[in-house]
């Protein structure tokens, strides 16, 4: 298979799940992720960890330019891209105030210590987490499997290589 038919390949692949998980979202409240338990959420409630990534592999498996679509948004491009976190792995602190995202736990449990809420959030295979411009936070798998997440965001600094 030629690298562009591989590329388009890959492409299709995340578009499909991606349909997959929006059909899913469709037909079952439950597939909604972990919330900040009532009570607890409170603007800036956690502080920003420094940590570095840890046990984290992030693959872009296909993107689009989204200033050469009919949408004409200029400087941001869609990607979507595979996460995996091996136990005791870190995502580090980062902002989605300028990358919204949605992410789908496809395997395992992780936790996600968010700056608008006091608890830490858990979130198990099957949920899905919207990340918009109100969310900084940090990700850790303190279980004993390896974690898979499925990531669609907006990026807008080609250079900001945040996960």
């Amino acid at each position: 298979m030629s690298k562009s038919n591989v590329a388009s390949h890959t492409i299709w692949q995340g578009l499909a799940l991606a349909g997959m998980i929006a059909g899913s979202v469709a037909t079952t409240s439950t597939a909604i992720a972990g919330e900040c338990p009532a009570g607890k959420m409170q603007p800036n409630v956690r502080p920003m960890v420094d940590t570095k990534p840890v046990g984290v592999t992030d693959v872009t498996l296909g993107s689009i330019n989204l200033e050469k679509q009919p949408a004409n948004i200029r400087d941001r491009e869609l990607r979507f891209r595979k996460l995996t976190i091996e136990p005791g792995g870190i995502v580090p602190w980062h902002s989605h105030g300028d990358r919204p995202a949605i992410i789908y736990i496809a395997e395992g449990e992780i936790v996600e210590y968010a700056s608008n809420c006091a608890d830490p959030i858990v979130h198990k295979a099957g949920d899905i987490r919207p990340e918009t411009s109100g969310t900084a936070h940090w990700w850790q798998n303190l279980g004993n499997k390896t974690v898979i997440l499925f990531v669609g965001d907006v990026l807008h600094d080609k250079n900001d290589h945040n996960m």
